[in-house]
């Protein structure tokens, strides 16, 4: 695994991401990185370019991009897709096949193992709606890493916080 396709949701553990992206740079790996629009609430591109060493694609919008299927390219680039923080939103927009927007889209078009760090609310990791969404994932041989239990930023307790980066890190450097 030595190249890594880093997608990130709009979270509050978004900033995870950018010490994810260090430790995979550290050990030679080289990253991408696609965002979606509410990621960048948390998030500046400035920071991701700057940590990844190379352009941060956050939309399908991009006409230099997609004038040559920038998305295709993307999807077909990387040893491993990681979706880290993995938002409710962009678990169950994979498990229900959507594709509206380019984080959608290319997790839809790759055929690279996908790995997902999940974050989000208790109350929603506990929902039986989302928890078909995560049984259709991985019955369908996608990965998932976490959520861990812990304090929210809503001040709630309970399963949904994202592993920290560098459990997630050594999960998958040591993954065969």
């Amino acid at each position: 695994m030595e190249k890594i396709l880093l997608v990130i949701s709009g979270g509050i553990a978004a900033y995870k991401s950018l010490e994810l992206i260090r430790l995979f740079r550290k050990t030679g790996k080289q990253v991408k990185c696609v965002a979606t629009k509410s990621a960048m609430t948390f998030i500046t591109s400035a920071s991701v370019e700057y940590l990844s060493g190379s352009a941060l694609r956050t939309s399908l919008e991009d006409r230099e991009q997609e004038m040559k299927m920038g998305h295709i390219e993307l999807a077909r680039w990387p040893d491993l897709v990681l979706v880290a923080p993995a938002t409710a939103n962009i678990i169950s927009s994979v498990a229900n096949g959507l594709a509206a927007d380019l984080a959608q889209t290319l997790l839809m078009a790759t055929t690279k193992q996908i790995v997902f760090a999940p974050s989000m609310n208790v109350r929603m990791w506990e929902n039986k709606l989302f928890q078909k969404n995560i049984d259709t994932l991985t019955s369908n041989g996608y990965e998932f890493l976490g959520p861990t239990e812990g304090e929210m930023a809503c001040g709630e307790f309970g399963m949904g916080r994202m592993m920290e980066p560098q459990q997630i890190f050594q999960s998958l450097v040591t993954k065969k």
